[in-house]
């Protein structure tokens, strides 16, 4: 006979007052917390770029970067969901004393083996549903590429940008970012499998 395995849900509060004390990010989806696993130095490295990319361009503008300490909150119709995104662009930020933002304009994932099918489709659609979202943006470890869903008057439009003379123009926030600044120290190849260590 088998048995039903209960599971406590907690409430967005408790997960809120339990992350600012916990030493692991865990993200939080409708009352159950999944803790993220570490990254490796080419993600890092990328998110970085992506970040500092970012904030010299909007430095003394009214837009502001956040890096991956930050969480998004998306308030579905049935639940909750807190994600740490690897960057984000935020134009109406939270008050100073929240943990999370609520209305970014840019989402920026860095894809990995352990992540690619969750940023690809269960990240995508809760950003999708964001109403301040403009951009989200998938950024490729192994080659130099970088899929965009941007809105658009029908929905959110795929773009691709490949190879590193592209440019991901992002008039939403008034830049571009170059994709050779992205990849800026990056050996390009295949990721090390789970088990090489």
């Amino acid at each position: 006979m088998s048995t039903v395995r209960k599971v406590d849900l907690i409430t967005p509060t408790e997960y809120l007052a339990e992350e600012l004390a916990s030493l692991v990010k865990r993200e939080y989806l409708g009352g159950v917390c999944y803790a993220m696993s570490g990254a490796r130095n080419e993600h890092n490295r990328i998110a970085t770029s992506v970040l500092t990319a970012l904030a010299v361009r909007l430095r003394g503008r009214p837009c502001e970067p956040f890096n991956s300490d930050t969480k998004i909150r998306i308030q579905l119709p049935t639940h909750v969901r807190f994600y740490y995104p690897d960057a984000m662009v935020v134009c109406q930020p939270n008050p100073k004393g929240d943990s999370y933002q609520d209305a970014p304009k840019v989402i920026v994932e860095v894809l990995s083996q352990r992540t690619r099918r969750t940023d690809q489709s269960e990240k995508k659609d809760a950003y999708l549903t964001i109403p301040s979202l403009s951009v989200y943006i998938m950024v490729e470890q192994e080659s130099p590429d970088v899929v965009v869903f941007r809105r658009a008057e029908q929905g959110f439009v795929r773009q691709t940008y490949a190879g590193l003379d592209s440019v991901i123009p992002l008039p939403e926030i008034d830049l571009e970012l170059p994709l050779s600044e992205i990849f800026e120290r990056v050996q390009f190849g295949p990721e090390p499998d789970e088990d090489e260590e």
